[in-house]
């Protein structure tokens, strides 16, 4: 017996409707806000009061703009004049920023007994790693026995942070989740940032470092 294939509604037989991922395209504007009457703000954030509808839109149109929908569940709906199109632009653009900004923390790996050489190496590469604006966050972790003398875990990363003060701020206290204390650290400004272990001449950094001083593995 042959099936048919599903159709989606108000589509053709045998097609499929395709699920929309734009965040934007909830939000009504102009004609598809179909309540008798906003509560109508102009461009410049000013209130104008409850109008219809009808007159919002012709306003928002005459003035080569759109009518926006900014607070749908008011009483009645809180309605804005603007530029939707840019409005969309601005917050993909914060959108995009937020991201990038998340994606530029490296990380650098401690062990509680740390050599010293390998201690200094970690230090350069999170130098490194500050000097071109990334965030820090500094990990030390706990093997065996060793959480039984967690202060000389804290003691390590005390240390880190009062050697990188020349490069950045720690945001809060180390602090210790589970097997691992953890610190993050923001770069000073480019202006202020006094280098203790690297030169300015020095290559670009590396990728993460793991303990044994090689790039990490993701």
């Amino acid at each position: 017996m042959a099936l048919s294939s599903p159709s989606a509604p108000g589509g053709r037989p045998g097609s499929f409707q395709r699920r929309n991922n734009d965040p934007f395209a909830a939000i009504r504007r102009n004609h598809r806000i179909k309540v008798p009457q906003v509560r109508l703000i102009s461009p410049e954030g000013k209130q104008l009061g409850i109008i219809d509808t009808t007159k919002a839109i012709n306003l928002a149109l005459e003035n080569g703009l759109d009518l926006v929908e900014v607070a749908p569940n008011a009483t009645p709906p809180v309605c804005r004049i603007m530029d939707f199109g840019k409005y969309v632009y601005e917050e993909q653009k914060k959108s995009s920023h937020s991201k990038a900004t998340a994606s530029k923390i490296k990380e650098i790996e401690f062990t509680a007994r740390i050599e010293q050489h390998d201690y200094e190496t970690k230090l350069r590469h999170a130098e490194e790693f500050l000097d071109h604006g990334n965030k820090v966050k500094m990990r030390l972790k706990f093997r065996g026995r060793e959480m039984a003398h967690t202060e000389i875990g804290f003691d390590v990363m005390k240390r880190a942070v009062a050697d990188l003060a020349g490069m950045a701020h720690a945001d809060a206290d180390p602090k210790l989740i589970g097997r691992n204390i953890h610190v993050m650290l923001t770069p000073l400004p480019a202006n202020k940032r006094k280098p203790k272990f690297i030169t300015p001449s020095e290559e670009e950094p590396a990728d993460e470092v793991s303990d044994d001083g090689a790039p990490a593995a993701d």
